[in-house]
Parts: C-alpha cells; structure tokens; sequence
C-alpha cells in the first residue's frame, strides 16, 4: 500500500474540486464533492501504477505560507 498526496483546488467558475498529485505526471482529475474527487484520484493513480514505465519527476516536499505587504 502506497500514500500520495495531493493539491486540491476549487475552481471559482465551475465549483469543480480539481486534485493532481506534485511530480506524478497523468495523476490529476476533477469531482463535484471532494469524496468524489478522492475516488477518481485513487482510480486514475490505480491505473497509472498498472505501468511498470511510471516515473516520478519530482519528490512532495511541503507547503510553505508566503506572507507579502
């Protein structure tokens, strides 16, 4: 068993929870609740670790709060 994480945004025209998971390329989708948005999530990282070619570009790190003014 894996864990991955992902950035979860809302998009302001849609309401649409938009996820993508940093440096997993293809890992990305889209819910209208954010449980909906977590299930397409795990299928679609279900169906790209089915490819023995996955690649990880990049490694998650962190967030970091930037404070400007």
């Amino acid at each position: 068993m894996r864990t991955f994480t992902a950035i979860v945004e809302q998009d302001s025209e849609t309401n649409l929870y938009v996820g993508y998971v940093p440096g997993f390329p293809g890992a990305h989708s889209q819910g209208e609740t954010l449980d909906e948005l977590h299930e397409n999530l795990q299928e679609v990282i279900e169906t790209l670790l089915e490819d023995e070619q996955v690649r990880f570009d990049t490694t998650f790190v962190g967030t970091q709060q930037i404070v400007v003014g």
